[in-house]
């Protein structure tokens, strides 16, 4: 145990040392080539220090911090681009919070339309625009701007029961069919990932003293895949590949095509870099050869967002499904096609393994601290007679 906690920590202290050269590089050179070959060693060598770590859910984490968004970021930096950049420059603790966590700043709530609702609707002047962003807000829940950057803590508590629950369903497991427990460690990887991003956000805002944004906003309400994976699913990442992979895709296909259609291939490459970026993490976990089966969920989802954009500008909003009908289709093909090609990877790298293992474990830490207090008080209740 102090072998895995020390090769845990030794990662995380260079992971700092690196991120403090990084801040001062950002210092001494501009935006460009010198500045890229001075990170890129940074970038290589995040990539490979989760291999170190031997537990699996520390390394699960360091692969997803340092591996994905740490190096992204840099990369965005490189350029003066992303979280790391802005017109007055990071101190050295907001530089690596922002560099190595899911944390994003909340932003001014101004309302705002995307370069695709502005392909969509012919905005002329001031009135269309506040026309049309008082439809999207009205149409779509989850963009309306909340108070606080995280939930309530009733919607964390929720979730945390519904683990408990499972838990207690896992002990008894035998007398359930098995796609019936693939199904339940589908929504358990979700609230455990949305619990572990909050838990990480709500220190940073603690430490740091700035409102951000929350990384879930209830998937399971998505209307649309588009809906889904832009605005509601692990928005960390969304806001992170759409910079580095979708922009650069769309900006050079627009030389060759119509620009409404050019975001249909960057769509595709984002998503094949999402896919791509989930077997690296799926390798540091399991330490097994891939199987591209992660990629090709990935993949089916871009090519069906892709369809779905394309629809989508053809009929221009005249016609849509009612979101009591299009949710429930929405949330169940993306939960179908996780079963089939999601899960099996998360299966033999045994992370639905820990995760029981781990729920079991604390709902058996619950029941033996409230045995104890239990006989505590009762005992002492007694010997009061």
């Amino acid at each position: 145990m102090g072998g895995e906690l020390g090769n845990f920590l030794l990662v995380w202290v260079s992971a700092v040392a690196l991120l403090c050269y990084c801040h001062k590089i950002g210092q001494l050179t501009h935006k460009g080539t010198t500045r890229l070959l001075a990170i890129l060693p940074v970038v290589c060598i995040f990539l490979v220090m989760p291999l170190s770590i031997l537990s699996l859910s520390p390394r699960a984490i360091t692969s997803f911090f340092l591996c994905w968004l740490a190096t992204f970021k840099l990369l965005l930096f490189v350029f003066d681009q992303g979280p790391l950049s802005s017109n007055t420059p990071l101190s050295l603790p907001h530089f690596i919070a922002f560099a190595c966590f899911p944390i994003k700043i909340q932003q001014d709530p101004t309302p705002t339309v995307s370069p695709h609702d502005q392909e969509l609707v012919n905005v002329d002047d001031n009135r269309d625009l506040e026309k049309l962003v008082s439809v999207e807000n009205k149409d779509t829940p989850s963009q309306k701007i909340a108070p606080k950057g995280l939930k309530s803590h009733l919607n964390y508590a929720l979730k945390f029961f519904l683990l408990v629950i499972f838990g207690y369903i896992y002990t008894r497991e035998d007398y359930f069919h098995p796609k019936c427990i693939l199904f339940l460690y589908v929504i358990h990887i979700y609230i455990a990932l949305e619990l572990i991003l909050a838990m990480f956000g709500a220190l940073a805002r603690a430490c740091l003293g700035v409102e951000l944004e929350p990384q879930f906003d209830e998937p399971y309400l998505a209307s649309s895949l588009q809906d889904f994976w832009g605005k509601r699913w692990n928005l960390m990442v969304t806001s992170i590949l759409h910079p580095t992979v979708y922009s650069p895709i769309q900006s050079t296909f627009s030389r060759w095509i119509a620009k409404k259609w050019a975001s249909l291939p960057a769509v595709m490459g984002t998503f094949l870099v999402s896919g791509l970026m989930h077997e690296l993490i799926f390798y540091h976990i399991g330490r097994q050869k891939p199987k591209w089966e992660v990629t090709c969920f990935f993949l089916l989802h871009g090519f069906s967002l892709a369809i779905e954009i394309g629809i989508k500008r053809e009929i221009k909003g005249t016609w849509g499904l009612p979101r009591v009908v299009a949710a429930p289709l929405v949330v169940g093909f993306v939960v179908v096609t996780a079963m089939w090609l999601f899960m099996p990877t998360v299966v033999r790298c045994k992370i639905d393994a820990e995760a029981r293992m781990q729920t079991i474990a604390f709902i058996n830490f619950v029941e033996g601290v409230y045995i104890y207090l239990k006989d505590v008080f009762i005992d002492h209740n007694d010997h009061k007679f």
